[in-house]
């Protein structure tokens, strides 16, 4: 009996033990997977995100107005959302810009004021994180929502959703100083690409592509408008946001492009340039402007009730709005 007893109380302490031992060792593993987490916790994510959407909203209102003038309300909703990736000497930008502009004014029917639609996506690679230049590649995609007419005609479009449509793919180097806010970006090889998806477009050379065959004659269609066309080029792209003073704010972007094989020397410009004057978090006002300049872009005129095709002009659109803004 004694010897039994002893066996029992000596089975019992070796289980009492071996549990204790076994609790211990969940109770580290517990610790360990709670420092792991405070640690994945304490690492940054490389990637970093913005999204800016506003509204601006402008109307006059006349009512029995001695001087006269036309009521009229016009508002433009605007986006912008950026996915950044840094890590190292590695760096990848993108960013999505949406713009869409309407004005309506009394006795005229609603017309568009601004249509925008854009990618931007850049990466970079360094060899040292002391120096602000990168080995770079670029893309650029531009086109816009919904119809464009040469007003007051509204019968036929001069332009279209990807009629026409841009695009940029190059290659080259990148000056990026955070400090400064600037960018500076060289391509020595950048191929541009013009689509024009509308045949009637197409057929009518619109925006640079080759236009349709016709026979003399008759004037039956020979051969249909190509719907794109590609050139390769130089691009040098520059830009800079900075708060200038107290809640004034602003951004400047300059493209210009020329082709190698077409005109070399004849450059395309595209500048921006935009202030925003920061009420408060949420209220703000801007002033922008828009300057373009493509020799491949036909300007369009009414000239005895007919719409006739004019040479390449410098294109300028400015507005000034005053709205909401929500960032998350």
């Amino acid at each position: 009996m004694r010897f039994l007893s002893t066996t029992i109380v000596l089975s019992l302490f070796l289980s009492a033990n071996s549990f204790a031992q076994t609790g211990d060792t969940l109770t580290s593993k517990k610790v360990d997977a709670a420092k792991i987490a405070d640690t994945l916790k304490a690492v940054p994510s490389p990637w970093k995100k913005e999204n800016i959407v506003g509204f601006d909203l402008s109307e006059i209102a006349f009512v029995n107005w001695n001087a006269g003038g036309n009521s009229s309300i016009s508002g433009l909703l605007k986006g912008t959302f950026t996915r950044n990736y840094e890590l190292k000497n590695k760096k990848w930008v993108n960013e999505l810009i949406v713009r869409y502009g309407i004005t309506k004014q009394d006795g005229v029917e609603l017309r568009k004021t601004d249509d925008d639609l854009q990618f931007n996506s850049t990466f970079g690679y360094r060899k040292s994180s002391t120096t602000n230049w990168y080995y770079s590649a670029k893309f650029n995609f531009r086109t816009q929502f919904t119809d464009g007419y040469s007003y007051p005609n509204t019968d036929i479009a001069i332009s279209q959703a990807f009629a026409p449509a841009y695009t940029f793919l190059g290659v080259g180097s990148e000056y990026n100083n955070k400090e400064k806010t600037m960018q500076l970006y060289i391509s020595p090889l950048t191929m541009k690409n013009t689509l024009v998806l509308n045949q009637r477009l197409a057929n009518q050379g619109a925006y640079g592509v080759t236009r349709a065959v016709y026979d003399p004659v008759t004037n039956e269609l020979i051969r249909k408008g190509e719907k794109s066309r590609t050139e390769l080029g130089f691009l040098v792209m520059t830009g800079f946001k900075r708060e200038v003073f107290t809640n004034i704010k602003m951004e400047n972007r300059l493209s210009v492009y020329s082709d190698y094989v077409n005109n070399f020397g004849n450059i395309d410009v595209d500048w921006q340039m935009q202030w925003d004057f920061i009420v408060n978090k949420y209220v703000r006002a801007n002033i922008n402007t828009h300057v373009l300049y493509d020799d491949d872009i036909k300007t369009k005129d009414e000239v005895n009730g007919e719409q006739v095709t004019l040479g390449p002009k410098i294109q300028l659109k400015q507005m000034l709005g005053v709205g909401l803004t929500y960032s998350f």
